[in-house]
């Protein structure tokens, strides 16, 4: 079996930056572009100091790597790209003989190395038990409609104390259908029927009904770009994820309410990575900005899996049904979170451009 090196370095699941003799970037590997969030055009020949800030002497790590020979390793520092607040990594330091004095800078961020730890056996339980509880569901939600018919019953000669408690196992009973619900949702939902469609459009029917509901509390803003080409996309399954973003947005928020900023713009930098290295833009952006008081930090890197919920009584498949949505699309969710303020990103193709009875006119 022969190795391809490009596929070797493409398929490293942490970012890696090939540094020349004056610490100038020479490659980054595509988990580094998206760690940078930056494309190997935009940061060749940088020096790699004005695009990592390490809190740790790496002036002095490079050195003795080179003057040994020999790898170093470097735990639980803090490092920024100056555009992301700090993340605890470990790295890695290596020389090439290649005698230019070349370095190899792997960046582990600690939350990556321990989910690719974990994401074998996590997803594998999450689907199982997503698997078992479709199968139950139908026939737990058959009970559950007797026992929430019964405790009406009863409730209706019934008093005080004793009142309260069958209005306790109707809400409860409830409670229990709609996480039911969402297994069988998560798990049946249908391939997405895309069509050429207006993010704008859809977010402004998401904004709108956030604010007649459960975002009646906060105030929305809008922060567009006008210029943006139609996305590739179901326009009812991305009305789902935008609404789902802007729910928890609001359901984060103090009582009082707070601000929630809808904004869409053009990273033409941002590409998605098949299996086989190639690479397919996912330039249409948009974030839903919130200043609440941002995720958990035990869960903020495990947030899109199922049955991972950072508020009491969540059901932790809601982000995942996003995360779903958004894969199935062809696109990228990502998660930015400080006590403040948190972004969440949705990153998508454009429409293909229609093929007219001329195809060569159309692309000019």
């Amino acid at each position: 079996m022969t190795l391809d090196k490009d596929a070797i370095w493409t398929a490293l699941p942490i970012p890696a930056f090939l540094l020349d003799a004056g610490d100038r970037i020479a490659a980054i590997n595509p988990a580094a572009e998206i760690f940078t969030n930056a494309t190997i055009r935009a940061l060749r020949d940088a020096p790699v100091f004005d695009r990592l800030a390490v809190d740790a002497p790496l002036d002095d790590a490079f050195a003795r790597v080179r003057a040994n020979r020999a790898p170093l390793f470097i735990n639980d520092v803090d490092v920024t790209t100056g555009t992301r607040p700090p993340v605890e990594c470990n790295l890695q330091i290596a020389p090439m003989n290649d005698g230019q004095d070349h370095l190899l800078l792997l960046v582990s961020p600690r939350e990556i190395a321990g989910r690719l730890g974990r994401a074998h056996s996590v997803k594998t339980a999450a689907k199982s038990a997503i698997g078992m509880a479709e199968m139950l569901a139908h026939e737990i939600k058959n009970p559950l409609a007797g026992i929430t018919g019964a405790a009406q019953l009863l409730s209706m000669n019934l008093r005080n104390g004793d009142l309260e408690l069958t209005d306790l196992i109707v809400a409860e009973s409830r409670r229990i259908v709609k996480l039911l619900d969402q297994v069988e949702q998560f798990g049946n939902l249908s391939p997405p029927n895309c069509k050429a469609v207006n993010l704008h459009d859809i977010l402004d029917r998401a904004r709108k009904s956030a604010l007649v509901g459960y975002a009646a509390h906060m105030r929305i803003e809008e922060e567009y770009d006008p210029s943006l080409p139609p996305t590739w996309a179901d326009a009812d399954q991305l009305m789902q994820v935008f609404s789902n973003l802007i729910r928890n947005a609001a359901q984060a928020a103090a009582p009082e309410g707070g601000t929630i900023r809808l904004r869409s713009f053009y990273d033409l930098s941002l590409r998605m990575r098949h299996p086989d290295g190639s690479g397919v833009p996912v330039p249409l952006q948009v974030e839903i900005v919130d200043d609440g008081p941002g995720l958990p930090p035990e869960i903020a890197g495990e947030v899109f899996e199922p049955f991972v919920s950072g508020r009491e009584n969540g059901t932790g498949l809601g982000l995942a049904l996003v995360s779903k949505i958004v894969n199935d699309h062809g696109g990228w969710i990502a998660v930015d979170s400080v006590p403040g303020r948190t972004v969440f990103r949705v990153s998508l193709p454009v429409a293909p451009k229609p093929q007219g009875p001329n195809p060569q006119e159309d692309d000019i």
